[in-house]
């Protein structure tokens, strides 16, 4: 698993975008986006690391690549806020 805190990743249009780019990048990978905490957790089944960052930051965003194993997923937060 790959994690990366994205700390410009703001809305639920922003976990949209990203979740499409990561899932262009590699179709049958498993993401995961905590909004509250602005990490985003993919389980790929093709692409690599430095593939999943350039799609978050192809998409315009600024993945910070983060240690997965200190990482607690718990369930998304509903999405609030606006992109304006």
């Amino acid at each position: 698993m790959f994690a990366f805190q994205v700390n410009d990743m703001t809305c639920g249009h922003c976990v949209s975008t990203i979740a499409k780019a990561l899932k262009a990048a590699d179709k049958a990978a498993q993401v995961t986006i905590d909004l509250g905490r602005h990490l985003v957790m993919v389980e790929p089944t093709e692409a690599d690391a430095q593939e999943l960052s350039d799609a978050i930051t192809e998409a315009g965003y600024t993945p910070v690549p983060v240690e997965a194993a200190t990482v607690v997923a718990k369930p998304p937060a509903a999405a609030a806020g606006c992109c304006g």
